[in-house]
Order: C-alpha cells, then structure tokens, then sequence
C-alpha cells in the first residue's frame, strides 16, 4: 500500500509540473509572435540605410570618417559584446551563445589581439563571472523588450571609443532568428562599418527564355537615383550612427525572439516527457493496485480455506 501511495504522489506531482511547463510554452508562444514582429518591422529599415551606404561609399568618403576606418595591420583591440537572455529554461540557448564567445575569445586572443568583454544579460554574466573573466560593462535591463534607446546606450560610448581610436573594431555575438527552430549563434562586426555590396540587377538584353524572363547575364550596379542635398558627406556622417546602433538593435531583437522560441521548444519538451512519465506512472500504479488487490484476495481464500479446515 505504501509503494501505491508513493506512485500516487508522483504522478499529482508530475501533473503539476505538466501544467506549469504547458503554461510556460503558451506564455512562450505568445511572447514571440510579438518578438517576431519586432524582427520583421527592423529588417527592411536596416535594408534601406544598407542600400544608402552601399551606393553612397567611395574610398574617399571612407577616409574621413572614423567609423570606416580599418586599422592597418589588423585589429589588435576588439570589444565583444555577448548577448543572452536574463533567465533560463530555454534549453541550450544560452550555453550555445557562451560557447560561441569564448570560441571567438580564444580565436582573437590566439592572434595577439586584446579582447575586452561586455555582457548583456543576466546568464552570460553570471558564467563569466563564474570562471573570472573580467567584463569591461555589464547590463541586465533590457529584457526581452529591447527598444531603440537600449542600443544607443549600449553602442555610444563604443562608438565613441572606436572614433577615438582606443578600441579597432567591436563585434557582437547574438542568435540570429531565422525561424522559431533555427536560431544559430553568431558574430557579427559591427564596426568598422562594412560597405554592403551594391545592388546588382541582371543584364536583360540576352535572348531570355521564351516567357519574357531575362537571360542570366552578369550583373550590373544599378545607378543610385539621389539627389544629394547638402552633400555625401553630411549625408554618410548622418546615416553611420544610424545603422550602427540599428546592427546593434537587430541584435538584440532577434536574440530576444531566439530566446522565446528556445523557451517555447524547450517547454513543449518538457510537457511531451511530463505527458510520459505520467503514463508509465500511472502503469506502473495500476500494476501495483492490482498486485496488492490479488494478494488480498488471495489472503481472504487463504483464511476462509483455514477456517472451514
């Protein structure tokens, strides 16, 4: 009767462990359709100012301005901001991104080049304080809403430092959404700002394929149609910050959307192993209520037996 009891327990706590994870990966769910809204209304603004750079870069411009410069020789001091969630129960999202930056670490310390760290969020802060690695900043505000004055304050003062020539590149490392079961951990440059390629169109004038599709010729760039009002160089120095603190933003959007669908994925997990413990429990309580009724019956043939001896 007591291993009865015992089964009866564990599955009332089995159960409620089921009903929390299930309402975890609803809550999950919910929090990343918005999460992934968010993803997709910063990606064609990040486009844009892309194409605007793409067309408006020359060699000339990139000599006046700071944060174009690439160092020559190579970076020999990078700022590598780690972005993780500030809580658990998502699976292996956040191992993935720790074990990403200290990969990267060891690859640029390997090289000769002085790393310092900042951390956002609460997880990769704690393993790095953990194992002793000093962090140049560190913040655990932000959350799963990151908004456009988070990445201002995280990416000033480093542009600053960048533009001073105290810091020759920063990179981040974050999960990159592509869908709510691919979320790859990855490191991104941020500065020096990169020129995107220019936008190419393919040639038309080729015999095409019969449906009025043009051939597959080699591409062109097609010509920026700019008016440019003051000059390039106002323009360029207007739009650099931009679309650095928005590479920044997009890094923590879509680490904030890689958060939610790890969590949800790693929920649902949970609830399926919960859902079969709780039927091998419930087997392994019916074989033992039947065990015990057999044997009672048993014992009441027994004594009735002795009783007519």
């Amino acid at each position: 009767m007591a291993k009865a009891r015992e089964l009866h327990r564990r599955i009332r706590s089995v159960e409620n462990t089921r009903q929390i994870t299930k309402t975890m990966e609803m809550v999950a769910t919910s929090k990343l359709k918005r999460a992934q809204d968010r993803v997709l209304a910063a990606r064609p603004y990040a486009a844009a100012l892309a194409e605007v750079i793409a067309d408006l870069y020359s060699p000339e411009l990139a000599e006046r301005f700071p944060l174009l410069r690439r160092p020559a020789g190579g970076p020999r001091r990078v700022a590598l901001v780690l972005i993780t969630s500030n809580r658990g129960l998502c699976g292996a999202f956040n191992g993935n991104l720790i074990r990403e930056a200290r990969q990267r670490i060891s690859a640029l310390e390997s090289a000769g080049v002085v790393v310092e760290l900042h951390g956002i969020g609460r997880k990769g802060i704690g393993y790095f304080r953990y194992v002793g690695r000093a962090l140049a900043s560190q913040r655990q505000d932000i959350g799963d809403r990151p908004t456009p004055d988070h990445a201002v304050a995280v990416m000033t003062p480093l542009m600053e430092r960048f533009a001073g020539g105290d810091l020759d590149a920063v990179e981040v490392v974050f999960a990159q959404f592509k869908s709510a079961l691919s979320t790859p951990p990855t490191v991104m440059r941020i500065l020096p700002v990169a020129p995107p390629p220019p936008v190419a169109d393919r040639r038309t004038d080729g015999p095409g394929d019969g449906r009025g599709s043009p051939s597959a010729g080699p591409a062109v760039r097609r010509p920026a149609n700019y008016l440019l009002r003051p000059s390039a160089d106002e323009i360029v120095s207007a739009i650099l910050p931009l679309y650095v603190r928005n590479q920044m933003f997009r890094a923590l959007v879509e680490t904030a959307a890689a958060e939610q669908g790890a969590r949800r994925t790693a929920m649902k997990n949970a609830t399926d192993s919960a859902g079969d413990m709780i039927d091998m429990l419930r087997r392994t309580f019916n074989r033992a209520r039947q065990a015990q009724i057999t044997q009672e019956i048993a014992e009441i043939v027994g004594g009735a037996e002795a009783l007519k001896g």
